[in-house]
C-alpha cells in the first residue's frame, strides 16, 4: 500500500491535475492522496495559500477583501471547468466569505487551500473524501497530538479502501481549524502513511528527489539514490528543504521508507530514504549542506575545566535571552558557542555582560559572519581519512576553517568558514570527494 502526497506545483492547474491522475493509475497499490493547496503556475504567479492570508489581513484591519477570494475562485473554477467536475464551488466559497468576514482565524483562512483542493482532487480520482479537521488533531495551544491523531485516522481510513485527505490543517479539541508550518503538508502525508501502516510513502513535488549539493551552489550536482532518516535530519537541518524536516518523525517511527519523486518526472526512481541503508552509494559521501548566518562567542578562561557547572552558567546566559545554541566546540580553557547571528544581535551585549556576571571570564570574543557546512554520509565512518581530505579540499583554495565538530557518530563533519568563502568551500568538498 502507498500513500501519495503531492505539492502545490503538482496541483497547480488542471494539467498537474492531469499528470497527477496518471500517476495514481500507475500503480494500483497507490490507495491515498494528500493534496496540498494549488501553487504557482509560474513566475509572477501567486500561491493560493498566500492569497488566502492576504484574504484574512485584509479583512482584520475591516478592508475588503473579495476581490483577493474572486481570484483565489477564479483558480479553482479553472480546474473544475477544464476537468468537468460536479464540485459546489458556489457554497464553498459562500461559506468562505462568509466565515472570513465573521473573524475566522488565519488557521482556517489558510487551510482552505487544500480543504477545496481536497474536493476537487476526490471528485478527480473518484475517491472519498476525509476533512482533516475531522482526524488531525492539535491541542489548544497549537500542538499536533501525533498518538490521537494517529488513531482518529486510522478510526476514519480502516473502513475506506481509498480516500484523498487534504494536508496541512487539523483541529483542535473544541473544533477550531490548525495548520502546521508552511509546507506542513508534508507531515500530513506522513500522518496518514504511518495511520494506514503503508509499505511506502510517496512525496512528489517538482524536484528529482534530493541531490548532493545545493544546485545553485554546484549545478550539475548528483542525485542522491538511497539515504538515510538519520542522514536526511542532518541534511534538513543545515538547508536541504526538499521535505519538511518535520515529516521523517512519524514514518520513522513506523519504519515507513519516504520516496521523494519528481510529478514532471514520474519514471524517474527519486530519492527514496529509509530508516536503515546499505553503503550502496558510489561516494563515500551522501551531500553537503551548509547556512550562512552564525555567529560565534568564545569564552576563555584559565583552568575552566576544573570549575564545576562552568559550561552550564554559560549556556544560561543564552537561555535567558531566549537564545538557542548551535553547536559548542570546546577546548580545555575555551569554550566556543555557535549561535544564529539573528538572534544574538538584538542581546549581544546583554549576554555578553550576563557571561561576565555568571562566570568571570578571562576574554570574551564574538565573531559574526560565519557559514556552516556540514558533510555528512554513512560511509564515512568506515573510510580512512575523511576529514583529512575534506581539510585539504578547503585548505586548498586558500580558506580558513574557524571551527570544527564531529559528532561521535562519525556520521557528519561541521566546519566553520567565513560567509565570503562558503560557496567556494562547498565546490571544494563536492570536487574532493565526487569528481576526484
Amino acid at each position: 500500500m502507498i500513500v501519495t502526497k503531492f505539492g502545490g506545483s503538482s496541483l497547480a492547474d488542471a494539467g498537474q491535475f492531469r499528470k497527477v491522475k496518471q500517476i495514481m493509475e500507475m500503480d494500483h497499490e497507490r490507495k491515498y492522496a494528500v493534496p496540498s493547496a494549488p501553487g504557482k503556475r509560474g513566475s509572477g504567479d501567486d500561491k493560493v495559500t498566500d492569497l488566502l492570508y492576504a484574504c484574512h489581513a485584509a479583512a482584520a484591519e475591516g478592508k475588503p477583501f473579495k476581490h483577493i477570494l474572486e481570484r483565489i475562485r477564479a483558480r479553482f473554477e479553472e480546474i473544475r471547468s477544464e476537468l468537468a467536475l460536479q464540485v459546489d464551488l458556489d457554497a464553498e466559497f459562500a461559506r468562505i466569505e462568509k466565515d472570513i468576514a465573521s473573524g475566522a482565524s488565519r488557521d482556517y483562512a489558510a487551510s482552505r487551500g487544500e480543504y477545496l483542493n481536497g474536493k476537487l482532487l476526490a471528485a478527480y480520482l473518484e475517491m472519498p473524501f476525509v476533512d482533516a479537521k475531522d482526524a488531525v488533531r492539535f491541542d489548544r495551544d497549537g500542538r499536533l497530538m501525533e498518538e490521537e491523531t494517529n488513531a482518529l485516522l486510522s478510526e476514519k481510513l480502516h473502513s475506506l479502501a481509498r480516500a484523498v485527505v487534504p494536508g496541512f490543517y487539523g483541529a483542535d479539541p473544541d473544533g477550531n481549524i490548525r495548520t502546521f508550518s508552511r509546507g506542513g503538508s508534508d507531515v500530513s502525508g506522513a500522518l496518514v502513511a504511518r495511520a494506514v501502516n503503508a509499505d511506502i510513502y510517496e512525496n512528489w513535488t517538482d524536484v528529482t528527489g534530493f541531490r548532493m549539493a545545493d544546485p545553485r551552489i554546484v549545478p550539475d550536482a548528483q542525485y542522491i539514490s538511497t539515504l538515510t532518516y538519520r542522514e536526511l535530519r542532518e541534511l534538513s537541518y543545515m538547508g536541504a528543504s526538499v521535505l519538511h524536516e518535520d515529516a521523517v518523525f512519524p514514518v520513522r517511527k513506523a519504519g515507513i521508507p519516504t520516496n521523494i519523486r519528481n510529478t514532471n518526472d514520474p519514471k524517474h526512481p527519486g530519492t527514496m530514504i529509509r530508516a536503515n541503508a546499505g553503503q550502496d552509494n558510489a561516494h563515500i559521501i551522501t551531500g553537503i549542506a551548509g547556512h550562512k548566518g552564525f555567529s560565534i562567542v568564545s569564552v576563555e578562561k584559565d583552568m575552566m575545566n576544573a570549575e564545576l557547572g562552568f559550561g552550564r552558567r554559560v549556556l544560561q546566559a543564552f537561555e535567558e535571552y531566549g537564545i538557542s545554541f548551535e553547536h559548542l566546540p570546546t577546548g580545555i580553557d575555551t569554550m566556543c558557542v555557535v549561535v544564529h547571528e539573528k538572534e544574538l544581535a538584538p542581546h549581544k551585549d546583554e549576554v555578553l555582560a550576563r557571561i561576565r556576571e555568571l562566570v568571570q571570564p578571562d576574554t570574551i570574543t564574538v565573531s559574526d559572519h560565519l557559514a556552516l557546512i556540514a558533510t555528512v554520509g554513512r560511509g564515512m565512518v568506515r573510510a580512512f581519512g575523511t576529514a583529512a581530505r575534506l581539510f585539504t579540499a578547503i585548505s586548498s583554495q586558500g580558506i580558513s576553517i574557524r571551527t570544527i565538530d564531529q559528532g561521535s557518530s562519525e556520521l557528519n563533519i561541521i566546519v566553520g568558514v567565513d560567509e565570503d568563502d562558503f560557496e567556494v568551500a562547498v565546490r571544494a568538498i563536492y570536487d574532493a570527494f565526487v569528481r576526484m
